[in-house]
């Protein structure tokens, strides 16, 4: 018998699967993947998840990065195997997050990758400590004006339907979210991919942390931000899957419009998580782009 959403323990459940290390940032555990070695002449890369995902969303990247570089992926408060409690959920925590992890690591400055609100977090902490930010590259990047999508219009005007369908003991409701915002290629989402994507959803709490960021509908509010992302200089590289729907092409090229000497990468035959629809093509391109 399967074990059902929202009926573990956090400590518990991360005994059994957190793969990596716990650090305690301000009161509240942090889980992260840290891999490679350090390099005198090379910045380490950050790794920040997007919506609905943890640390797992980079583990056909990690590898390849980390031949060159030291690579960390934490799981921002809320995901993974991080704390569940209800904080402030916005992008002042998650850059808060970010520096604190930053600080206690010592880490002084890092090539930042972010997908989805994981890139939005990463625009914020650019502009906030532009000093700490050696590159950025973006996956799908929240940040830009953008529709929220009809689903989390009717989960945020009536928070019950969404407590009941994703309280549902049942895979199909999570596997249709993936197939219709996240994976273009149907062959992706085995067994295996959806049980790594989703296995945190277990945890207590985990529900209740993504309506209420769902129903808090912050991630398409940095158009300011972006604009003085533009005046910084930093190397950025825009990566977008073509058949993004929830965040649609056309919004990376806006994006990369403002962002005047970036490059923009769009994928064939990916939706919201290019890196991991096509990762063969984004680790190429990514370090093409860390080693031009």
């Amino acid at each position: 018998m399967s074990v059902k959403w929202e009926s573990q323990s956090l400590d518990d459940w991360a005994k059994k699967y957190a793969k990596g290390k716990f650090i305690d940032l301000d009161g509240h555990q942090t889980h992260y993947v840290e891999q490679g070695e350090e390099h005198d002449d090379q910045v380490p890369v950050i790794l920040l998840h997007g919506f609905f995902y943890d640390s797992f969303m980079w583990a056909s990247n990690m590898d390849t990065f980390a031949k060159q570089h030291k690579v960390y992926a934490p799981d921002l408060w809320g995901f993974g195997y991080s704390t569940r409690e209800m904080l402030d959920f916005g992008y002042e925590l998650y850059v808060k997050q970010l520096k604190l992890f930053m600080d206690a690591l010592g880490i002084e400055k890092a090539i930042i990758v972010g997908q989805s609100f994981g890139g939005g977090v990463a625009i914020k902490f650019a502009v906030d400590y532009p000093e700490r930010v050696d590159k950025l590259i973006f996956v799908s990047a929240a940040g830009m004006p953008n529709k929220q999508p009809l689903m989390a219009k009717i989960i945020n005007t009536f928070p019950a339907i969404g407590h009941f369908m994703y309280g549902l003991n049942t895979d199909n409701v999570r596997r249709k979210g993936l197939l219709d915002f996240f994976i273009n290629d149907k062959a992706l989402l085995t067994k295996e991919y959806f049980d790594n994507v989703t296995r945190f959803h277990k945890i207590k709490g985990t529900v209740d942390v993504m309506l209420d960021i769902m129903r808090r509908d912050f991630f398409f509010t940095l158009h300011d931000e972006i604009h003085q992302l533009a005046k910084l200089n930093k190397g950025i590289l825009i990566v977008w899957g073509r058949e993004d729907k929830g965040n649609p092409l056309r919004v990376g090229e806006a994006l990369h419009k403002i962002l005047s000497g970036s490059v923009l990468e769009v994928i064939d035959g990916a939706k919201h998580v290019a890196n991991s629809e096509k990762p063969e093509l984004f680790n190429r391109a990514v370090i093409k782009f860390l080693h031009i």
